[in-house]
């Protein structure tokens, strides 16, 4: 088989209203038909066509090299768009490889593929077969500058083909991991990122962000202000006075996914090499775009062919703030009462602010990453757990202290990881103590983000 037959084809259409995102714009953040005022949940999801096989390495479209940019960019949408618009593919490796090569400069490390495989302590500790996807030694020491670079490749591609984009701003809400990958990958590019983070920012954080030369825009919370996330409102309003959503909310930018389903497409490859398959996933959700990325990547290669099935999807959310549990329940109680799946999740889509909506009281957690007031990626992860017979878990501080110490005592070799970065263990082992598990069962959880104690 010809490589023009197994290569993929990408849309990114609205998961509510099916409006499609022109390839060729140069601002395909969101849903063209988007309103702030509808009251409907306009996310961009891809619609991937390929034929079985082309995620396996014998297809010839998956080179065998350590950036996983490089390796898995035929699946890129911004590839897409490139290859139609007269760039070379060598051309497109090289703004690859250039973006990482000014990263590891910045950062001291490049992007590579991360680990994933059993870990005989937990496995031991839980009884069951675990199995880690450890991404706190990525850039930045997290997942979310992955989300980003894609963002970046999209930026550059634009600029190549006449936009005006490089002359705006960046922008972010976050004062945790996603705001120092979002201004390690803006420094490496020589562009302006202004940071929106809360008054009682993480000291580590806040001095890092400063040394990569981003513009903090501090927020408070008030009693007087609109209800929800001070620095996600201060955002908002960024974007309105044209700032680039440079931020791993897929909500304000659905290219965000790219750069996490290739978590999921690194994922399924390991389970493959190995003859492996998971039985369950857990994964920790703040604002939702880790969730929803790695689902999209699972859900992919199983389409293509790499993966048997797949797990079941088990959200970990803290009892601090808990949007998507509450959210799941009440699409779960449609479903109860006759709905099918389909049709709940429709009218879910259409009808946000009765499912979703930001946290009435500020949350505090060890597990600070994941405080978001909304899950902003909400039903793509609820229409997975649907799917595979999954359902959120919410877990108590104690809880997430214990993973935590079990989960970086297992780790010892390959540095801390925070509260927040454990939060899915946390899960696991609440789903065990419960009974919820079986022996024989082989399960995953990622560890996401270092500890900067």
């Amino acid at each position: 088989m010809s490589r023009s037959e197994l290569d993929p084809a990408v849309r990114l259409v609205c998961q509510a209203c099916n409006a499609e995102a022109d390839p060729k714009d140069p601002f395909p953040f969101r849903c063209p038909a988007a309103s702030n005022d509808d009251d409907v949940d306009h996310l961009l999801v891809r619609h991937v066509s390929a034929k079985p096989g082309a995620l396996s390495p014998a297809a010839g479209i998956v080179d065998d090299d350590p950036n996983p940019f490089v390796r898995y960019r035929r699946f890129l949408a911004s590839y897409q768009t490139a290859m139609s618009s007269g760039v070379g593919d060598a051309v497109f490796v090289d703004w690859i490889r250039d973006l990482d090569a000014s990263i590891a400069a910045v950062d001291g490390r490049g992007f590579r593929v991360t680990p994933f495989g059993p870990s005989d302590d937990l496995s031991d500790r839980e009884d069951v077969r675990v199995w880690i996807k450890n991404e706190s030694n990525n850039v930045g020491g997290s997942h979310k500058a992955r989300h980003l670079f894609a963002v970046m490749l999209h930026l550059k591609l634009a600029a190549h083909l006449g936009s005006d984009l490089a002359d705006r701003s960046l922008a972010i809400a976050s004062c945790g991991n996603a705001a120092i990958g979002a201004a390690v990958v803006a420094r490496a590019s020589d562009r302006l990122l202004s940071t929106f983070v809360p008054e009682d920012g993480h000291p580590a954080t806040i001095s890092r962000l400063r040394e990569l030369g981003a513009k903090l825009e501090v927020c408070v919370r008030t009693t007087d202000m609109p209800q929800g996330d001070p620095c996600y409102l201060g955002l908002q309003k960024a974007l309105e006075d044209g700032a680039i959503p440079f931020t791993v909310q897929a909500r304000e930018n659905g290219l965000v996914v790219e750069g996490g389903l290739l978590i999921g497409y690194e994922m399924a490859a390991q389970l493959a090499a190995g003859g492996e398959s998971l039985d369950r996933l857990f994964i920790q959700v703040g604002g939702g775009t880790l969730a929803t990325s790695v689902i999209a990547g699972l859900r992919e290669a199983l389409a293509f062919g790499l993966l048997p099935r797949m797990p079941v999807i088990h959200a970990v959310q803290t009892a601090s703030a808990s949007p998507l549990q509450r959210a799941f329940g009440k699409v779960a109680s449609l479903v109860d009462k006759g709905a099918d799946v389909e049709r709940a999740l429709e009218y879910a889509a259409h009808h946000r602010s009765r499912f979703m909506w930001p946290w009435e009281t500020k949350p505090h957690s060890v597990a600070y990453g994941i405080l978001d007031d909304e899950t902003y990626d909400w039903l793509p992860i609820v229409r997975a757990m649907l799917e595979t017979g999954g359902h959120p878990l919410v877990v108590s501080e104690q809880e997430l202290m214990t993973a935590h110490e079990a989960g970086n005592e297992a780790m010892s070799d390959s540095g801390r990881v925070c509260a927040t970065g454990t939060a899915g263990l946390a899960g696991l082992e609440q789903l065990r103590g419960t009974g919820g598990l079986g022996p024989d069962e082989t399960v995953g959880v990622l560890f996401t983000g270092v500890d900067r104690e």
